[in-house]
């Protein structure tokens, strides 16, 4: 019924912009793309901007460890990163690693590698958690 009622060039024109704002959308949200990898398997760890780091939950990486990235800010803004990793122990995970990156974020690619390639290693056999990050979706 609608279509009805909008002239062709206006269709068009509507579904365009249309496009134009989904695409501005998917692009303009940044987040943080980890790959972690523990004993020859890698798990991609994301995270996109919050308001409170205390509520982002870190994943369980072979049973060995725990990771967290946390991206504080909003679509507008990244504040900080932070990056936890934590032998997984009892009675609790123990913090092993710590990083915090604040801007000006380096733009040597894009998307754009923060950390390098980072070893972790913690447990009385030294066992190896390797990392490495990219931020992503921010504008230049």
């Amino acid at each position: 019924m609608l279509n009805s009622l909008i002239s062709r060039p206006w269709r068009a024109l509507l579904s365009a912009l249309g496009a134009l704002f989904l695409l501005g959308v998917a692009s303009a949200a940044p987040q943080i793309s980890c790959q972690v990898t523990y004993a020859g398997a890698t798990q991609t760890v994301l995270a996109r901007p919050v308001s409170d780091p205390y509520l982002v939950p870190s994943v369980d990486i072979g049973g060995r460890f725990w990771f967290k990235a946390v991206m504080v800010g909003d679509t507008a803004q990244v504040r900080r990163i932070l990056l936890y990793a934590y032998q997984d122990a009892k009675p609790h995970p123990v913090l092993v690693h710590q990083a915090k990156y604040l801007p000006p974020y380096p733009r040597t690619s894009h998307p754009w590698a923060i950390t390098g390639q980072q070893h972790v290693y913690a447990g009385p056999l030294e066992r190896e958690l390797i990392y490495s990050c990219t931020l992503e979706g921010l504008t230049p």
